[in-house]
């Protein structure tokens, strides 16, 4: 946020404040259009996160310019392209009207679309984006880049975008009041130093964060249904405050406005986040009321209010209080603590699963033990180590049961099921009865094996990973859903062999894997590796280690460096902190490669890189023109790019000049430099 402010004010030689937006920002077109009152219509848009920014930063125009005569309209960016369109007057013209784009990636399907559609009909549009050069970038007039516009990650959640994207809207929209005339210096003054503040403001409410840990850990997995609730400006940050609670805690969670809750599923008990800061004083009393009634319905609100406002205490579970300001910038603060809430929220449900997991591996082991004993499973559940387990388990879980510290949404099911089955195989429950309870015989093994399968249900409602690039379910602009389908072929085979499932690929590597498939004849030799002391983000430090774990085929004899020196380095440690499956050929020898990462299944270690899979491949001798460029992926564009450059006119024949095996063994830009020579040559012959 103080990049995104900084060289956006200035003071002038008379001591005044002004906003200083380029050309490049809002071109001259746009300033003279606003300046002689020509554009009477303002439509912020954007989807998901952005959208609410969108809602955000439309109240805070509203604020600057409190023109009636002016329309200031927030709409998901499918919404205008898809239900407003033919609405825009009597021939559908949109001249008189500007239209905010607003987005992190710039890359956003739907938000693009719909700036090309109104610019078709006469609309200024202007971007409000986090990425340099992209899409939209591209698309709009005029682009206002959040922080310093060089943040290059395209694959990543809005939620660090949202803050800088309000900020960003008021600082267009202080400039957009500036050229109408509709506010003086001094109203001009005062809120750039409310904005410049904000920072700072944000700063104390993350040292709160201890206070907000405590009420997340301790709230949280008790409660079943939740919502959010704000009035005014303060229902974007309610709506916001869903949108992360949603995709951390994996929960269906509702937003209202605050008097409207008192009207709606109360029945439910939720636990209720109340969105009370930058109120104004004839509301706040209001939403004191409201609160009350929620209490009284036997709700959990959890109040964000100003500071010195202790009025909530009587009727909140906890009141986080954060630095006043006005109303049309609360949403930041608000949002702020939800967002870390929601966070906190996440990591003690996830605590939960790591409980069972624990048990369940303790279980496995224990198994294997007796295995290596030669018992059979009859006296492995009968022996003395076994049944200490199942009984400190069992002890444990109704502990945590009985205190309300098992989340609600393991499900009555779940949590009976497990209470059940550790009696049986504790042997507190007669064997007959298993029967009616599972509905199959109640021997050993079938006791055993619905305890891990019932630990492995539980578990995964409970497991919360909170890793945004790799867990959050955004197919379009992230895309890290899972692929259901069937896998098959070479490489798919060959990862099974090793015992990696595809459920241990990144779905990027997944499409990655099954492109570069296409092109390979044969599998010659493999090694697998194992990674360890990754930090816990997952990414390679000094420490980090990686070990041989097993050498097939032509590789098997031939010494690796690995062997002798454990550091990860090199090629591998840039396959590790990418995470991006690898092709290209081996620095010392020149064999054709294909490293795979893994990463592992541990909820202890979420997403964490746990393996490497080397294959030594050959390359199939008739390859067809779009096999080569679906498995190139990416880097075509770049090989596409390079030549380009070069003044070359691009023709897709040109990847027919370059043997597979240099097309995926070189860099870009030598297979980019031998297009061009042979092209050159050609024009020169």
């Amino acid at each position: 946020m103080e990049r995104t402010l900084l060289n956006r004010w200035r003071i002038d030689e008379n001591g005044r404040y002004a906003v200083t937006l380029d050309d490049a920002v809002v071109p001259a077109p746009i300033r003279e259009a606003v300046a002689e009152g020509r554009i009477r219509r303002y439509f912020f848009i954007g989807q998901g996160t952005a959208g609410i920014a969108a809602s955000a930063c439309a109240g805070i125009l509203d604020t600057y310019l409190a023109d009636p005569a002016v329309q200031i309209s927030a709409l998901r960016a499918s919404e205008l392209s898809g239900s407003k369109l033919c609405d825009s007057g009597g021939d559908g013209s949109l001249s008189d009207a500007l239209v905010v784009a607003i987005s992190q990636s710039g890359t956003t399907t739907d938000t693009n679309r719909t700036v090309d559609l109104v610019k078709e009909r006469g609309a200024h549009t202007l971007a409000i984006v986090n990425r340099r050069d992209s899409d939209l970038t591209f698309k709009a007039d005029g682009t206002l880049y959040t922080s310093s516009g060089r943040d290059v990650e395209m694959s990543v959640a809005s939620t660090k975008a949202f803050y800088a994207q309000i900020v960003a809207g008021a600082v267009l929209g202080l400039f957009i009041a500036g050229l109408c005339r509709r506010r003086d210096d001094g109203f001009v003054a005062e809120e750039i130093r409310r904005l410049l503040a904000i920072p700072d403001q944000m700063r104390r409410v993350l040292a709160l964060r201890p206070q907000i840990e405590l009420s997340a850990s301790r709230l949280a997995p008790g409660r079943i249904y939740w919502a959010a609730v704000g009035s005014g400006m303060n229902k974007a940050a309610a709506d916001e405050i869903r949108i992360k609670l949603s995709e951390l805690c994996y929960k269906t969670i509702s937003s209202d406005f605050v008097e409207d809750k008192k009207h709606i599923d109360l029945s439910s008990e939720p636990l209720i986040i109340v969105c009370a800061a930058g109120a104004r004083p004839s509301v706040i009393g209001d939403i004191i009321k409201d609160t009350a009634i929620f209490r009284a319905h036997k709700a959990a609100p959890v109040v964000i209010a100003d500071e010195g406002e202790d009025r909530f205490e009587p009727y909140a579970e906890d009141v986080f209080h954060v630095p006043q300001t006005v109303q049309h910038l609360a949403p930041i603060l608000n949002t702020l603590v939800g967002h870390l809430w929601g966070y906190h929220a996440a990591l003690a449900i996830n605590d939960s699963s790591r409980f069972l997991y624990r048990f369940r591996e303790e279980i496995r082991q224990s198994m294997e033990e007796s295995a290596e004993k030669g018992l059979d499973v009859y006296e492995a559940i009968l022996e003395q180590s076994f049944r200490e387990k199942v009984a400190a388990f069992y002890r444990e879980f109704r502990r945590l049961k009985l205190a309300g510290k098992l989340p609600g949404i393991l499900g009555i099911e779940s949590a009976s099921d497990l209470t059940l089955l550790l009696k049986y195989l504790s042997g507190r429950l007669p064997v007959s009865d298993f029967e009616l309870d599972f509905g199959i015989k109640g021997t050993a093994r079938n006791m055993l094996n619905q305890l891990l399968a019932c630990l492995g249900v539980a578990i995964n409602a409970l497991a919360r990973p909170v890793d945004a690039i790799k867990h959050q379910a955004k197919t379009v602009t992230v895309g890290t859903s899972r692929i259901q389908e069937k896998l098959e072929g070479i490489l798919f085979a060959s990862l099974e062999e090793h015992d990696i499932s595809p459920a241990q690929l990144t779905n990027r590597n997944i499409l990655v894997v099954r492109n570069v498939q296409e092109i390979v004849a044969d599998i010659k030799g493999s090694i697998l590796y194992r990674i360890g002391e990754l930090d816990l983000l997952g990414e390679p430090t000094a420490a980090t280690v990686i070990e041989v774990v097993r050498k097939q085929g032509v590789l098997q004899p031939i010494p690796s460096r690995v062997e002798t020196d454990t550091r990860l380095k090199g090629t591998k440690r840039i396959i590790v902190r990418e995470g991006n499956v690898y092709i290209g050929k081996g620095r010392k020898d020149g064999r054709n490669i294909v490293v795979i990462p893994a990463i592992s299944t541990s909820p202890d270690t979420p997403n964490l890189i746990e393996y490497l899979l080397l294959l030594n491949v050959g390359f199939k001798a008739d390859v067809p023109r779009t096999a080569k460029i679906k498995a190139l992926g990416g880097k075509f564009e770049r090989i596409k790019n390079f030549v380009q450059e070069n003044s070359v006119v691009w023709d897709d024949r040109h990847i027919d000049r370059v043997e597979t095996e240099e097309l995926f063994g070189w860099s870009a830009e030598k297979i980019a430099e031998f297009i061009v020579s042979q092209v050159s040559g050609a024009h020169d012959r």
